[in-house]
């Protein structure tokens, strides 16, 4: 990263089941909107960053994720799609979100979301996660209580991260779908060191 980028916080969002399952034939195999929201009010107004299978898993209405820079990992070199850009590794992806961490994007301004970006998040999927998640700084996650079946699973978080935030503090929310829930958050600790 240039000495012109300010530094920004790199942060991971995912929701997973028992077992750490994130997901199923290329979508999550629930509906929590609880988890939904959730990720509406962290990533709003900053960028995030997907892979080419999680940007083609969004539907076509909600892509790109509005009120937010999208920017798509594919090591395809034609790729492209309409409010999305691309970059070819994640740590590029990275530095292009941050390059623009001091500048203001208008459209985001009308929305009410108009700050300097300080948190670039990742959003999928399980392969972009693990590539960037011992360098990361926070992780929040979704926890569903209930069991699913799936074929996507979350890396495996080391004694590096740190419990610093569960909502509830004890026990579980009850989701409208009936399924149960809290948030956590993590904290790299490797981090604390840079």
């Amino acid at each position: 990263m240039s000495d012109s980028t300010r530094p920004v916080s790199v942060a991971l969002i995912w929701a997973q089941s028992a077992g750490g399952i994130i997901g199923h034939n290329g979508a999550m195999p629930w509906h929590l909107p609880e988890d939904l929201a959730h990720f509406k009010e962290l990533t709003l107004g900053s960028p995030v960053i997907m892979g080419r299978k999680t940007w083609d898993s969004l539907p076509p209405r909600f892509r790109p994720l509005p009120g937010r820079r999208n920017i798509v990992v594919t090591r395809q070199e034609e790729w492209n799609a309409p409010g999305a850009e691309v970059a070819h590794t994640v740590d590029s992806a990275i530095e292009l979100a941050a390059a623009s961490a001091s500048t203001v994007d208008a459209d985001l301004t009308d929305r009410g979301h108009g700050e300097p970006v300080e948190t670039v998040w990742v959003i999928g999927g399980a392969e972009i996660f693990a590539s960037v998640l011992d360098s990361a700084d926070r992780l929040e996650v979704t926890e569903i209580r209930e069991t699913f079946e799936g074929d996507t699973i979350a890396p495996e978080r080391d004694d590096e991260w740190m419990l610093v935030a569960s909502d509830p503090s004890d026990g579980w929310h009850t989701s409208t779908t009936d399924l149960r829930y809290r948030f956590l958050r993590y904290e790299n600790q490797r981090a604390q060191q840079r």
